[in-house]
């Protein structure tokens, strides 16, 4: 099995400190600039599962890096450039402590709330008389805290503006870039034949300018169904054939690991680590419409350090 990255250490000149999260190892250069490596590291429901999986950064980097060229004509983001295929360098903006979630379709943790008799997500209302995965109406914009520790939680527009989480002006322009990016990508799933269910955007603010940052529709944030069958399986009531992490998070689930206080997160066994790279890959193909290529993971760590340094060397 080719080798995960799960950890970084790096030491850059200007660097002021290192940010890791739960799966992207971040680098402050000079309190200007973000080294953001992203590692092979998985998360579910908010815990950092021990294995990491094979090509999983790489995945997720380049989907991203492609979006944010893509969708750059709708809203500033903070990409600079992508020297290695697990890394980006761009801006550092100040971000809101508010993630952009946005639905078009009943599933997930939104469809999990609604079996349970719930009528609203965020303090939106979610109509009667639907059933697993199918499309809302319009999509729906359901906000969450963005918790620098545990679960992130479902607020309201209303608590994120009375509360001065953000302005509501700003709030108003994230509202209008998150349905505008969302537009963008279901547009660019469905050329593909996938749809693009629901997703979060996360956005800063840098000399007075809102700009989208971090990761931008890859399988971490985002889910896909497939086009093709879709209709079928709704009329049928079954699971429709999907590429995200809930294929992850319902074998935890089936395995008593939902990460509830007391659990013990289960050992992911070699098979269902490579099914997840394979998985990864399969939805890069799909999303990107281009063979992925698989860097070579020999001696990933010095060659991560050496793309970044001669990066670092062009940025004033």
């Amino acid at each position: 099995m080719s080798q995960a990255i799960t950890k970084t250490s790096f030491s850059f000149p200007r660097q002021k400190n290192l940010y890791v999260g739960k799966v992207r190892d971040v680098y402050n250069i000079d309190g200007k600039y973000l080294v953001m490596v992203v590692t092979d590291r998985i998360s579910a429901f908010d815990v950092v599962l021990p294995r990491g999986i094979p090509y999983k950064g790489q995945v997720l980097n380049q989907i991203a890096s492609k979006f944010l060229d893509a969708t750059s004509d709708i809203v500033p983001n903070w990409k600079i450039s992508s020297p290695d295929p697990m890394v980006t360098i761009g801006h550092m903006a100040s971000p809101y402590k508010v993630e952009m979630v946005i639905r078009g379709y009943l599933t997930g943790h939104a469809w999990r709330e609604y079996k349970a008799g719930k009528r609203t997500l965020s303090g939106v209302p979610m109509p009667n008389g639907m059933v697993e995965n199918q499309k809302f109406p319009e999509p729906i914009i359901t906000p969450t805290t963005k918790a620098d520790a545990g679960h992130d939680l479902d607020i309201s527009r209303e608590e994120i503006i009375s509360s001065g989480l953000v302005a509501e002006k700003e709030y108003q322009l994230l509202e209008l870039y998150t349905r505008k990016l969302f537009e963008k990508g279901t547009g660019i799933a469905a050329s593909k034949g996938l749809i693009l269910v629901d997703t979060k955007y996360e956005f800063g603010k840098k000399d007075g300018k809102i700009y989208l940052i971090d990761e931008i529709n890859t399988p971490d944030s985002s889910r896909y169904f497939y086009a093709n069958g879709y209709e079928e399986r709704l009329r049928k009531g079954e699971s429709q054939k999907q590429l995200s992490k809930e294929f992850v998070r319902q074998w935890l689930i089936e395995n008593n690991f939902q990460g509830k206080e007391g659990q013990v997160v289960p050992e992911m066994p070699d098979s269902f680590v490579e099914q997840i790279s394979e998985r990864y890959i399969e939805l890069y193909e799909n999303i990107v419409g281009e063979r992925f290529e698989r860097s070579d993971t020999s001696n990933v760590q010095n060659r991560i350090e050496q793309n970044i340094r001669k990066a670092l060397e062009t940025l004033k």
